[in-house]
């Protein structure tokens, strides 16, 4: 019966269900990709999953399509260019704190394991899933199989470190916040919104069905992968070029894919895909990358809390502000929307005062994910891949 494309589907789905279930328990604090994740590598090392489970789902084929050049043209509709222009303070100390990430960890860890464990540590730390996909499906061609615990692992873990410690440092900020209210100093810096008008684009608005909004998704995804062929450049930098200049020229609305109604099975076929790359992952072979998963961890974090201090000196922001932008890096949204939430529920007494904290929190966060898991770590781990 698990042979049967229908059943197998349905129960890796139960997994990432599952996950995603306890990742809203827990406030986005326990990510969905690591129950999914470590539960098929239990159920597969107990004989419980059949090796071929996700091949028999043929559900890989949905993400080899849908999840690689497409969901990146995606991701560059997803700039918010006005947004970032006003928050320039937070995109370049989300920045440097990806650069003594990267730095840091090309160091200590090429010092103490190899350069190969560094770069398949260093997209997925600085990002998102698609700096995982990109990395794991680089390591994967290259044959360097036993790697490709790092990335998914560092995806899985980063936001248990980042989460606490950006709630931490941005509590203090938001009693900054509430004690100039007191005092009656407060003067809000963030009334910007991240809505945008989608009504004048080249295709008329009648005409903008999920289908056609697909078929336009696909013309960048394949523009994309055929200049990568001719150029040799990887089609991730050319599908986030092709998105961010397709919403600046009107061709694409802001999150075309989730308008076209495909987002979530693109994001689900990526899981796939994640999963799919642990097949041959023994559990020696796991046990072997945990030394080097903690070290790029410890050693990352560390980067992005040293280049967030420095930035924030540098740009004379509240380092209790700029240094969760940079932490945005290891979890993105919704866990930054989640923690701005939390941390203005529990320093604002009133209404008024847990609005204003959270006005004035979320924007400079929201852009530090943006800048981070959207735009640089793809740009990361795509150019890094190519160097081993």
């Amino acid at each position: 019966m698990l042979q049967e494309p229908v059943i197998a589907t349905m129960i890796i789905l139960g997994l990432v269900a599952l996950g995603e279930i306890i990742s809203v328990i827990s406030n986005a604090r326990v990510p969905m990709l690591f129950v999914a994740m470590i539960g098929y590598l239990v159920l597969l090392w107990l004989g419980i999953f059949p090796s071929d489970l996700l091949a028999n789902s043929t559900f890989l084929t949905v993400g080899a399509v849908l999840g690689t050049a497409p969901i990146l043209v995606h991701m560059g509709t997803l700039i918010p260019l006005k947004m970032i222009r006003s928050q320039w303070k937070a995109v370049i100390i989300a920045i440097i704190g990806m650069f003594f990430a990267t730095l840091f960890i090309l160091t200590i860890v090429t010092f103490l394991f190899d350069y190969k464990t560094a770069v398949a540590g260093i997209g997925p730390l600085n990002g998102g899933i698609i700096a995982v996909l990109i990395t794991s499906e680089g390591l994967k061609e290259l044959g360097f199989v036993s790697l490709l615990t790092i990335p998914a692992l560092i995806m899985a873990l980063q936001s248990l470190i980042g989460i606490p410690v950006a709630n931490v440092l941005l509590r203090k900020h938001a009693m900054d916040i509430r004690g100039k209210i007191h005092s009656g100093s407060f003067v809000a810096s963030n009334n910007a919104s991240f809505e945008e008008e989608d009504d004048k684009l080249i295709i008329p608005k009648k005409y903008r069905t999920p289908l056609v909004l697909l078929f336009m998704l696909f013309i960048g995804g394949a523009i994309a992968v055929a200049l990568a062929k001719v150029t040799g450049i990887p089609y991730s930098l050319w599908a986030l070029a092709i998105g961010i200049i397709g919403r600046l020229v009107k061709f694409y609305p802001e999150r075309v894919m989730e308008k076209s109604n495909s987002f979530t099975v693109g994001m689900a076929g990526i899981i796939f895909i994640i999963i799919g790359m642990m097949n041959n992952i023994t559990f020696d072979m796991f046990i072997e990358q945990l030394p080097a998963v903690a070290t790029i961890l410890i050693v990352g974090v560390l980067g992005i809390l040293f280049g967030g201090f420095i930035g924030s000196k540098l740009f004379k922001l509240d380092y209790f502000l700029g240094i969760p932008v940079a932490l945005t890096a290891t979890f993105g949204f919704p866990g930054d929307y989640i923690v701005c939430e939390e941390v203005s529920r529990s320093i604002g007494k009133t209404d008024d005062e847990q609005k204003k904290i959270f006005n004035e929190i979320l924007t400079p966060m929201l852009v530090g994910g943006f800048t981070t898991v959207t735009l640089g770590s793809v740009i990361i781990a795509s150019i890094l891949i190519k160097t081993i």
